[in-house]
């Protein structure tokens, strides 16, 4: 199993960029294809971006397509979301995960990952 850790959440105006990196330790973190999913207060997690194994796939939510780049480096066990373009609505806490379910192609639930990170706050003010 891995363990995961975000950083890189903040206080950002709209129209402004941040970086959030997700680290991983423990053995295989190569193997695991890797989300990042956003909870806003009072809401559901919901799935924001997927990158699989190798970094050679990628899927993202409708409303981060064009704005959000997700990316990784096995190397440093590290998987990352470039945000652009913040608005006001991405405001939540956000966290990456490993997906050990449904392995044979990206998914967008979040009863498919595991080993969730504890978070990090994004706030965009409007």
């Amino acid at each position: 199993q891995v363990q995961l850790v975000e950083s890189g959440g903040g206080l950002v105006q709209a129209g402004g960029s941040l970086r959030l990196s997700c680290g991983a330790s423990g053995h295989s973190f190569s193997v695991y294809a890797m989300g990042w999913f956003g909870q806003a207060p009072g809401a559901e997690r919901e799935f924001v971006a997927a990158i699989s194994w190798d970094g050679g796939k990628t899927d993202y939510a409708d409303s981060v397509k064009g704005r959000f780049t997700i990316s990784r480096d096995n190397t440093k066990k590290t998987v990352y979301l470039q945000m652009n373009s913040l608005k006001p609505e991405d405001t939540a806490v956000y966290y990456c995960a490993a997906q050990y379910r449904d392995t044979n192609r990206l998914s967008r639930r979040t009863y498919d990952y595991a080993n969730w990170g504890q978070g990090t706050q994004v706030t965009v003010s409007s």
